[in-house]
């Protein structure tokens, strides 16, 4: 088989499919292939959104999730030129003759002409358990620009072009990441479902999200930015404006990967998977603090500020506390001596140090009376609960005040509940 012969591109995620259909379409096989094929092509449409032809959809998705010499140069500097360029050509005229194929000859000796329903898909719904609408419709657009194609040379521009566009592989494709620990090796896997949330949504603290706005955007613009600490009470959108943050500036290269404080021996090896990359890279670390026993600070420590290895330049750490200082102190600390310890101040020092590593911190307090009025009466407006003003703050104080205080968190909590209790009222009747 052609594909056989391919130098750069090989080992797909989805590679026995991909020989499958190639030899379906020059070896006629057999006829319970046809639909093991079909089965798995309808069920990457529905995974990835994808529709039109889906057999062009899925060539596509192998070139665009493919990470190799080729690609990954591409994607920081366009055409990678020399040898590289040649290598690909070869390759991707062995991929232009797979979308040359028509695959609803498929439908030979058969009634259904179910092949000719796959060479134009229809989704039932517009979605897509894995990419957002912009990588999906760009990668349904690539599909029939690379089946448009008049030859090899525009083929490889269609391809190079997508990749200093929109990147390649899981980075390229997704926006945020976990990171998986296997055989003490570290794993950067895609978080698939990411809540949409927009800087706009959060009602207040303008001055808390333009600080984390300037620091983002002179990051993304290769400027010098800091490391960012937001602390203070809890259910205020600290998670919630980094998780925006992403939003607004993912098609502009921002990346976010989440890293628990027991994987932090593992981030030397995240960074070095990282720091060749054409993306910036948030580290995101969610309600970050120690006890007095945990030692796993200084990890951290030394990966921002002081370690052997430098830290890249497009690797930011964002994280969010309850905590302003992060770890826990005791008064044993502030004695000036101890029965363990004579430098005990020591001690308390190193522990502090570690908020110094955070160039910028931002406080997020919980809001004032009148504040939260605010805040209800915009998700209200937003939710479109209708309910006299009056009626609605005096019920928002009497939610918070045995659901967790004054706090935007327990805003949108009982927004959510009047919403739950028109549903139900609506059901009755």
């Amino acid at each position: 088989m052609k594909t056989q012969e391919l130098i750069l591109y090989r080992g797909f995620r989805y590679q026995q499919l991909f020989e499958d259909m190639e030899s379906l379409l020059t070896e006629r096989g057999p006829e319970d292939r046809r639909f093991s094929c079909m089965n798995q092509l309808i069920e990457l449409a529905v995974t990835y959104g994808f529709q039109g032809n889906l057999y062009h959809c899925f060539l596509a998705f192998c070139l665009a999730n493919h990470e190799n010499a080729y690609s990954t140069s591409c994607e920081i500097s366009g055409p990678a030129g020399g040898s590289l360029d040649i290598l690909a050509r070869h390759d991707f005229q062995i991929f232009k003759d797979l979308f040359d194929y028509d695959i609803r000859v498929l439908d030979r000796d058969l009634d259904t002409g179910i092949w000719h329903l796959t060479a134009d898909y229809r989704a039932a719904k517009e979605s897509s358990r894995v990419f957002n609408k912009r990588i999906r419709d760009r990668i349904v657009k690539l599909a029939v620009s690379l089946e448009q194609a008049k030859d090899v040379d525009e083929f490889q521009r269609e391809v190079t072009q997508f990749y200093h566009e929109f990147g390649v592989g899981k980075f390229g494709l997704n926006k945020a990441f976990r990171i998986l620990e296997k055989d003490e090796q570290a794993y950067i896997d895609p978080i698939t479902s990411i809540e949409h949330i927009d800087l706009e949504d959060l009602i207040g603290y303008e001055r808390q999200k333009q600080k984390l706005v300037e620091n983002t955007e002179a990051f993304i613009r290769g400027r010098e930015a800091n490391n960012v600490l937001l602390y203070g009470d809890a259910g205020t959108g600290k998670s919630s404006s980094i998780k925006a943050i992403l939003n607004r500036y993912y098609d502009q290269g921002l990346r976010i990967i989440e890293v628990y404080k027991h994987q932090f021996k593992a981030l030397s090896d995240v960074l070095e998977q990282v720091k060749d990359r054409n993306y910036k890279f948030i580290i995101y670390m969610d309600d970050l603090s120690f006890e007095e026993s945990e030692l796993e600070y200084k990890y951290l420590k030394a990966i921002i500020e002081g370690g052997l290895g430098k830290k890249p330049k497009n690797v930011l750490i964002y994280a969010t506390s309850n905590r302003r200082h992060l770890i826990r102190e005791s008064f044993r600390d502030k004695r000036q001596l101890s029965d363990d310890e004579i430098h005990a101040n020591d001690t308390v020092q190193e522990k502090l140090s570690l908020v110094a590593r955070f160039g910028v911190t931002i406080y997020f307090g919980a809001p004032e009376p009148k504040e939260f009025k605010t805040i209800v009466k915009a998700l209200a407006k937003k939710r479109g609960v209708n309910l006299p003003e009056e009626e609605l703050l005096l019920a928002a104080n009497q939610w918070e005040l045995s659901h967790g205080g004054l706090s935007g968190r327990t805003a949108a909590q009982f927004i959510t509940h009047l919403l739950m209790q028109e549903d139900l009222s609506d059901q009755q009747h």
